[in-house]
């Protein structure tokens, strides 16, 4: 009698889906081991090198300064409004309660940069490579990050209205509990990037915000700019 092949059983154990990879956050600043007190010889000037300095409540507003290299420093309540940074790499590095207004960071790079408690309005970073940046609690309405790069970022419990991110890449980054009436957002690429807990009430660009996330209280925001992008005209 010819044996009887007993036919394999489906695993009725499902298989487990593979976990969605959550997003890697910005990396925290290298905090110096022991700062040594910045003083007025550590200035901002071309091609300055300042590395493990604290800097208290100076007064380096107006400066204009190539080349400089900041690293593991920390600058508290420090006075930088309208200075202009060139070329500048910054690394390292934390700003609390500053005065940054009107600050220009152009053709710069910065990486793993804290910021918090500090006005920043008016101050243009602009074709800058941003990576590993925490913004949180500050003042930055109509600062501008114009052809900016970032990776990594937050801007967290932020003024930013007005601001300007036009033809920035955006990829990735969280708006978290910022007002953003008004910002400009033409041009910028911003898949990934998530807005919550956000005013977004008249923000221009939204033609650009294919792939972004937002939370569900905050897309009313959005209708005026939609609706100003499409020609529609919402009676009241």
């Amino acid at each position: 009698m010819p044996s009887r092949t007993t036919p394999s059983r489906p695993n009725s154990t499902p298989s487990t889906p593979g976990k969605t990879k959550k997003a890697k956050g910005p990396a925290r600043p290298k905090a110096p081991v022991a700062p040594t007190a910045a003083g007025p010889e550590h200035d901002l000037v071309d091609d300055a090198v300042h590395r493990d300095l604290a800097f208290g409540a100076l007064d380096l507003g107006g400066r204009d300064a190539q080349d400089v290299d900041i690293e593991r420093c920390v600058f508290d309540g420090t006075r930088l409004p309208g200075t202009l940074l060139e070329r500048a790499t910054i690394s390292d590095a934390v700003f609390d309660r500053c005065d940054l207004a009107n600050l220009r960071f152009t053709n710069s790079r910065a990486f793993a940069v804290a910021v918090s408690g500090s006005r920043m309005t008016g101050a243009a970073f602009t074709d800058c490579a941003l990576q590993d940046i925490v913004v949180e609690g500050c003042r930055a309405d109509l600062a501008g990050f114009r052809f900016s790069a970032f990776k990594r970022a937050v801007f967290r419990d932020c003024n930013l209205e007005g601001a300007t991110f036009q033809n920035a890449d955006l990829r990735g980054v969280r708006f978290e509990g910022c007002r953003l009436r008004g910002a400009q957002f033409s041009g910028a690429t911003m898949a990934g990037a998530r807005f919550s807990g956000c005013d977004l009430w008249g923000v221009a660009g939204v033609q650009s915000m294919a792939g972004v996330t937002v939370a569900a209280e905050d897309a009313p925001g959005l209708l005026a700019g939609f609706a100003a992008e499409l020609g529609i005209t919402i009676e009241g």
